[in-house]
């Protein structure tokens, strides 16, 4: 299991210690949401602060594109360890995908609560993340919704009888309650901004998360 703060959610003046706290009590992983307020309706990060990073971290940085027509900027993050592009924001999905390949870089598929699974069946063998959102994406504060579990099931399912090697991994209101169904289900990689970073003592939130997936690890033995 992968525990992955998300930038989003830190405040702007606290993005050098929260980083921070991402390598010292995480799983040395940062999640980077792009929005262009086109696609999704607000508007963060860009290229930019994913090559700042990079220079100064070696933080796994997992970007996380809700733009339209993608393929239009993936050159752009090409300092990214992993990009994943929306099934919906592009009539281009496999080229996308093959694109991120040739950065030398991890290719992740991201589907909106609304998007069947089935959809994303001819580019299975070639990307490395699913990325299940269970909230609508664009927005902070949206609420869980229950019936992504099913979606994280199937694809789990699917994985498991193909031996496809991908990571399953949700982004959406995920916090110590959330994660156990979604862990359940079958998630591996577990995308977290308000709940760690809307609290005082975001060290402690990312430890209550490992511990809930590990006491379930343990449970399921």
């Amino acid at each position: 299991m992968i525990i992955v703060p998300s930038l989003l959610n830190s405040n702007i003046y606290d993005i050098q210690e929260n980083v921070k706290i991402a390598k010292t009590v995480g799983d040395n992983y940062l999640h980077i949401d792009v929005m262009d307020g086109n696609f999704v309706p607000m508007q963060s990060f860009g290229g930019k602060i994913v090559t700042d990073l990079k220079k100064k971290t070696d933080l796994v940085l997992d970007v996380h594109l809700m733009i339209s027509n993608p393929e239009l900027h993936i050159e752009e993050y090409k300092d990214a360890d992993i990009i994943s592009i929306h099934q919906e924001s592009t009539k281009q999905l496999y080229n996308c995908l093959n694109q991120i390949k040739k950065l030398g870089k991890k290719a992740g598929v991201a589907i909106n609560p609304g998007t069947p699974v089935n959809t994303l069946t001819d580019v299975f063998n070639l990307v490395d993340q699913v990325l299940v959102m269970t909230v609508n994406p664009g927005m902070l504060g949206e609420k869980f919704i229950k019936s992504t579990l099913k979606k994280i099931a199937e694809l789990k399912q699917i994985k498991d009888s193909n031996k496809y090697l991908f990571d399953i991994e949700v982004d959406g209101n995920i916090n110590d309650q959330t994660i156990i169904p979604c862990y359940t289900s079958g998630a591996n990689v577990f995308v977290s901004g308000g709940y760690i970073f809307g609290d005082d003592n975001p060290e402690q939130r990312i430890i209550k998360l490992n511990v809930s997936t590990h006491l379930m690890t343990l449970f399921n033995k």
